[in-house]
Formats: C-alpha cells, structure tokens, sequence
C-alpha cells in the first residue's frame, strides 16, 4: 500500500484556537507539511483545487513547481484538478512543464470539483459541468499522448492539427479520476482504464464502496483486465496515539471545533459525536492497532491500495501534528505495506534524483 499526505489549504481560523493565519504563512505551512512528508517517508502529497472561500488552492501548478524544487523523491499529486472548470489545452502546458521541472514526478486526480461559487466564477452550470469535465478530459489525454491534435469541441475552439508545447516528459502521465457521489466519474475512469480516487470523507462507508463496485463492473464491462485495476481512497482525519484514550482526548477539540464550524455553515453534520466519527467514518483516531484494523476494514469493501491523509494540522500543535504523522510512519505503515498489495504499476520518478551539489568550501 502507497500513503499520500494532502491539502486542499482551506484557509480559515483554527478550530481550537479560533485564529487563522496570514495568507503568506498559510502558504509556507504547507510548504513545510511537503518536506516533513519527504521526510517521513510519504509517497506521495497533494494539493487540492478549488476556486472559492475558505480555500485558498486556486493555483496548484504553482504551488506544485515550489514543492518539486524543495523535494527530491515524493511524487507530487493534485487533489483534484477541476477540468470541467478548466481550458484543457492551457491545463496542460501547466501540468506539462511542471512534469518537466519535477523529474516526472507529477501524477494527476481529475474531476468536475464542486461548489456553486466557483461554478459561478467560471460560468460553468449544474447541467453542463459533466459534459464539460467529460470533453476537457478527453482533449487533455489526447494533447499528452499526440504531436497533432483535431478536436472538435463544445465548451471551448475546436483544435484543427493543433501543436502544444512542451511535450510530455512521462508518456503518459498517469490521471486518476476522483470520485465522490457521482458515477459519471466513476463510468469515465473505467472507460478509459483509469485508476478511481475515491474522496471517502464526507460520508460513511457505504455510498463509497457502492461506487467502487460499479467501478470495477464498468471496468470489465469496457474490457479492461481486473488485474490492472488500482483504487485510492481519503480519510476524514488522522490523529495517532499510544492508546485510543490519548488519541481521542488530544482530536476531541479539533472535532468539536469542526462541527461549531459546520453548524455556522447551516450545514447538518453528519457525525454528531466524536465517538460516532471515529467508529463510522474514515477518520484515522487512535492507537495503531485501532488504525490498522480500521483500514483493513476498509480494504475489504473498497480493495485499495492507496491511502490519503490530511497534511494539515487543523487543530492539532505542530508537535502533535508530527508525533501523529511519525508513530504512523514507524507502526501502521509497515504493516499495511507488507499486508496490503501496491498498485499494479511503477510508482517513482522517471528520472533519476541527481545528488545535492555540496557548498564549496570558503578559503
């Protein structure tokens, strides 16, 4: 199994503390988070994209290009790029160049994203987002995959032997779709053989396994080798401890902090306790055990191989954000990677991490 650690930078006043942080730092946060993931041995991060309040992860291709210049192994994720949003031919150079500038460490999550405002920033309407994250992703793997290309569009000019450049490092780039209620995403990635993302975070386990097993049949149903099928999931939350007391005294603020949050939204939470999130959702609170078999409840009914967590704080100090991430690193890791299998494809850069030039020596 494969561990990504991810942000979609909301950026919004701290559950517990109530105060939120300049923008710029906000930014550096997750700068930092990146290089602890490196450092503790993630496989991977993300960073998400959305186009309205509280986040502030409009430009994941910039913040990418910064994270791939301060890293030398992780692979570098979006969490998810929002094609029905997106002009696929500009998406491209951007994801192009930066596969470029990160060694071919760039792999992609697509999907329609969510949000009435950012649909309203991008005159996108409910009627027509999946047509749009349909075409969008249909002329992006084409541009990746060929020198020319004609494409005779709807939602944007049509392309007549059109040439983009730079052309790719990784031929292809690998692209997941995301998934979260939606099976016109789910019939996309199968029809295309596409590895699902699947959000598994609002909700319990059921809606989302329900869309995995549609995945798989649609996926057989295109003819594509059950073999080659990969799946990744998210968690709701993350905070690990010696024992689950421990665990669940240190997060209770954070989730109580949360659901005031939620509630000034207007919106009806779906855990009402911290004792029904930790028992129904996907969220990783307790000591390692309770973590490993909790994601081996979840392997049963979904058969993933990857996992997200957050890269965030949120709540937690600095110091316990870290003490989490590690004793997760060091006693749920090893065991989920020896028992869980990988995904049926490589996973590293495609080129190799040149060594850090040494200071020259001052006379």
């Amino acid at each position: 199994m494969k561990f990504l650690a991810i942000t979609l930078i909301v950026h919004a006043p701290d559950p517990v503390t109530g105060v939120q942080k300049p923008t710029s730092e906000r930014f550096r946060e997750v700068l930092d988070n990146a290089l602890l993931a490196e450092e503790l041995g993630f496989d991977g991060f993300g960073v998400g994209e959305r186009h309205e309040r509280p986040f502030i992860s409009s430009s994941p291709p910039v913040v990418l290009s910064h994270i791939a210049a301060l890293t030398q192994r992780i692979r570098l994720f979006t969490a998810v790029t929002t094609l029905s949003l997106l002009d696929p031919v500009r998406a491209y150079e951007d994801y192009a160049t930066l596969d470029h500038l990160s060694g071919g460490r760039l792999e992609l999550i697509v999907g329609k994203g969510n949000g009435a405002a950012q649909r309203e920033l991008f005159h996108v309407t409910p009627e027509d987002q999946w047509e749009r994250n349909a075409e969008s992703y249909e002329v992006f793997r084409q541009i990746w995959r060929q020198d020319k290309v004609t494409a005779d569009t709807r939602f944007r000019p049509e392309l007549t032997d059109a040439e983009v450049w730079p052309r790719p490092l990784q031929q292809p780039i690998r692209v997941w779709h995301g998934s979260a209620t939606s099976k016109e995403s789910v019939d996309l990635a199968a029809r295309y053989g596409d590895p699902l993302f699947s959000a598994n975070v609002t909700n319990p386990i059921e809606p989302y396994a329900e869309l995995i097993r549609h995945y798989r049949e649609r996926w057989e149903h295109y003819g594509h080798d059950p073999a080659d099928i990969a799946v990744g999931a998210g968690t709701a939350g993350i905070y690990v401890a010696r024992t689950s007391q421990e665990a669940i005294a240190t997060y209770r603020p954070v989730f109580e902090g949360n659901l005031a949050f939620q509630k000034r939204l207007g919106l009806e939470p779906v855990f009402p306790t911290i004792e029904d999130f930790v028992e129904r959702s996907s969220a990783l609170v307790g000591s390692p055990q309770q973590i490993i078999d909790k994601v081996h409840r979840y392997h049963e009914q979904f058969g993933h191989s990857v996992l997200h967590l957050h890269a965030d704080a949120s709540g937690l100090t600095g110091r316990q954000h870290r003490d989490s991430l590690q004793l997760f690193q060091s006693e749920v890791a090893p065991v989920l990677r020896r028992k869980i299998p990988d995904p049926p494809f490589t996973w590293g850069p495609v080129l190799p991490v040149p060594p850090i030039p040494e200071e020259p020596a001052h006379v």
